[in-house]
C-alpha cells in the first residue's frame, strides 16, 4: 500500500521502485565506504584524499537523498535501514583496518566503476518504465563518472 498516488502504472512503478531501491542502497553503501576509508587512511597523500573523501561521502549522501525523494514521489516507501543496504547493495566489500592511500584510490576507483556500471544498467531498465527517474539516473551517473575520473587521475598504479 502506498499514502501516495503515484502517475505510473502500477507495472512501471514497480519497476521504477526497484530500480531506486537498488540506487538508494548503493550510494548508502559509497558513503559508508568513503567514510571507513576516510578514517583508515595513511600515507604520503594522507591530506588530500582524506579530504577528497569527505567530497565523496557529501556527494553521496545527497545523491541517496535525491534518489530516495524520487522513490517517495511516486509511491515507493524508500528504505534506507543499514540492514537493507547490508543486503542489497551491489558495491565490493571495503577492506578492514588501515589501508595506505594508493590502495583507497584502488578500491574507490573499483567501487566507482561497478557503481557506474550498474546505474548505467538501471538507465537503461527506466527506458520505458518512467524517463523521469531515467532522467535523475543520467543526471547521477554523469557525476559519478566524473569522481571516478578524479580517482582515476589519482592513482599511480
Amino acid at each position: 500500500m502506498s499514502v501516495v498516488k503515484s502517475p505510473l502504472s502500477e507495472e512501471n512503478r514497480q519497476i521504477a521502485g526497484e530500480a531506486l531501491q537498488g540506487a538508494l542502497s548503493d550510494l548508502l553503501d559509497l558513503s559508508l565506504v568513503a567514510k571507513q576509508a576516510h578514517w583508515n587512511l595513511y600515507g604520503p597523500r594522507f591530506r588530500s584524499i582524506h579530504l577528497q573523501l569527505d567530497e565523496v561521502v557529501t556527494a553521496a549522501r545527497t545523491y541517496a537523498d535525491t534518489v530516495a525523494e524520487r522513490a517517495a514521489a511516486i509511491g515507493v516507501s524508500p528504505d534506507g535501514r543499514a540492514t537493507t543496504v547490508a543486503k542489497s547493495s551491489g558495491l565490493p566489500a571495503f577492506p578492514e583496518g588501515w589501508i595506505q592511500d594508493g590502495r583507497v584510490v584502488a578500491v574507490l576507483v573499483e567501487t566507482y566503476g561497478v557503481l557506474i556500471n550498474r546505474m548505467r544498467a538501471r538507465i537503461e531498465a527506466m527506458e520505458k518504465a518512467d524517463a523521469v527517474t531515467q532522467d535523475l539516473f543520467i543526471g547521477l551517473t554523469a557525476e559519478l563518472e566524473k569522481e571516478y575520473w578524479m580517482f582515476q587521475a589519482e592513482n599511480r598504479d
